[in-house]
């Protein structure tokens, strides 16, 4: 670990851990790719053994969940927090190329693209993926979140922009 630690409420925030980065109370990284949502299950009886098996109904989600665990342990290699807990989360999606003119303009975003992102998949679904995905990492559980802020903005690469700190 690096940085000097600072206890504060029986849990330590160091000043940097990691490549993602603790200042003034709060842990922050970036997780690139396309946000994926989290809560639709299938669930359907095993043949040999009778009992039910539950899994995500949408494929990439536990890739995205990977991803967003793995970047998660860069950023955080101490003790699970266990007190209340803010969330903040920007989550960015490429344009598609229908977005930008063509020829010399392909650069150029056509004046009828869409300001805000309001297609699929909604915000409350990518939320849950990313909070089930922290648990056991940063938090103890997802419950903690006693304040959350969520944006999908359009961006020029897809990811998530993650800042937690403790709940005021």
């Amino acid at each position: 670990m690096h940085g000097k630690l600072e206890q504060q409420s029986g849990t330590f925030f160091p000043d940097r851990i990691g490549r993602g980065i603790v200042k003034c109370n709060m842990i922050s990284f970036k997780v690139d790719g396309i946000p994926r949502p989290g809560g639709s299950k299938n669930a359907f009886k095993n043949p040999r053994t009778g009992g039910i098996i539950v899994t995500e109904a949408g494929k990439h989600t536990a890739q995205w969940r990977k991803k967003c665990a793995a970047e998660a342990r860069l950023a955080w290699q101490g003790k699970l927090l266990s007190e209340p807990l803010s969330l903040e989360v920007t989550f960015s999606f490429q344009r598609p190329r229908s977005h930008y003119g063509s020829g010399k303009n392909s650069t150029l975003l056509k004046p009828s693209s869409p300001q805000h992102h309001t297609s699929k998949p909604d915000t409350t679904k990518l939320l849950r993926a990313l909070e089930d995905a922290l648990t056991g990492i940063i938090w103890v559980d997802d419950s903690q979140v006693v304040h959350q802020s969520a944006t999908k903005k359009w961006d020029t690469a897809g990811g998530a922009t993650v800042k937690i700190s403790k709940a005021q």
